[in-house]
């Protein structure tokens, strides 16, 4: 048996030598945090940033084919991160809805999806 404690870090992947623009996609517009990256893991390239108690590793690799992966972020008020993403112009998509949850993805500029969600109670 496996007694996971809690979500420590999600890992998604950028083309090589994108940081800059990844950097003024998640530090400006999307407004996280950036962390400073363990010395010896500087040389990979990319970018962590902290978000609550969890962290976002952005890697960079040559293909970064689209997939099912995403990452899923719960949210305080859903509309109110609709309404500032759209200001930016950043697309999004409508989530099928379900029990519970109301939720929207949207791509970064390299095809990571990203999905919001915010708890309801009925």
């Amino acid at each position: 048996m496996i007694r996971f404690k809690r979500l420590d870090h999600v890992q998604i992947c950028i083309p090589n030598g994108r940081e800059n623009d990844a950097r003024h996609f998640y530090s400006n517009i999307i407004g996280l945090m950036e962390i400073p990256k363990p010395e010896a893991l500087i040389p990979n390239g990319g970018l962590w940033y902290q978000l609550a108690d969890i962290q976002l590793h952005i890697g960079t690799e040559n293909d970064t084919n689209k997939s099912k992966k995403h990452t899923a972020f719960e949210v305080r008020d859903l509309e109110e991160a609709r309404t500032h993403l759209l200001r930016h112009g950043v697309p999004l998509r409508e989530e099928i809805q379900i029990p519970g949850q109301k939720r929207l993805s949207f791509f970064d500029p390299f095809n990571n999806r990203i999905e919001l969600l915010e708890k309801v109670w009925p």
